[in-house]
């Protein structure tokens, strides 16, 4: 079953001779629990893309439909409340709260939408990634390692239908790098959560399910 599609997914900047296309007829399927990287050199697509399917751009033309649901058919408002229900984030500079503790920032996503956490499916989470000893602590008290797993943890927090996550061993050395890549492999079959990731990394692409490469917009090996 297909958690996320897109349909001939276009995105152009600019007009005229100067105009460029950032994306230019991209067809992508990921099944439910599927593991996906996405690679790619630097202007090559990935990172548009990637913000097409988080739904935090718009698309020129073209569809991205997320867990059923056409996100250009959705209101500002609407595409908000949807991203924050349904798409978890992994930055590469982990986008923690500096004044909110270890704890405090996994469960925010789920206290901003006024729901109650799901305290046993979090225990696990925080279980498998190692941080229960970690739990008062404040983003700065942390490792790059570290920080990077209570952003997986943050993005799991919720059960999103999927989890994208964006260059996420960037700021790490290459021992953490295989750390933090071994833990997203294990929540993504532990969990069966849905990852989309985007990487230049070939070696950390390997442990993923399936590889798609993307050359100037267009996808043109699909794993």
């Amino acid at each position: 079953m297909a958690i996320l599609e897109t349909k001939d997914l276009k995105k152009y900047y600019g007009s005229g001779e100067t105009q460029v296309h950032a994306l230019d007829g991209v067809d992508l399927t990921v099944a439910k629990g599927e593991f996906v990287a996405v690679v790619g050199t630097s202007g090559s697509g990935k990172s548009t893309l990637l913000h097409m399917l988080g739904g935090l751009d718009r698309p020129t033309s073209g569809t991205v439909t997320v867990d059923g649901r056409e996100l250009s058919s959705l209101k500002d408002e609407e595409l908000t409340i949807f991203r924050r229900r349904k798409i978890g984030f992994v930055f590469q500079n982990y986008n923690l709260v500096p004044v909110l503790n270890v704890y405090e920032n996994i469960v925010l996503p789920i206290q901003l939408d006024g729901n109650r956490e799901d305290k046993e499916y979090i225990d696990q989470i925080i279980a498998t990634l190692g941080l229960e000893s970690k739990l008062q602590n404040l983003p700065n008290n942390l490792s790059g390692g570290q920080q990077q797993r209570v952003a997986i943890a943050r993005a799991l927090a919720a059960k999103p239908a999927i989890i994208l996550a964006d260059e996420p061993t960037g700021n790490l050395d290459s021992h953490t790098s295989q750390d933090v890549m071994g833990l997203l492999k294990i929540t993504s079959e532990r969990f069966r959560q849905t990852i989309v990731m985007i990487t230049h990394n070939e070696e950390i692409a390997q442990l993923a399910d399936r590889i798609i490469r993307i050359e100037d917009g267009k996808i043109v090996v699909r794993g």
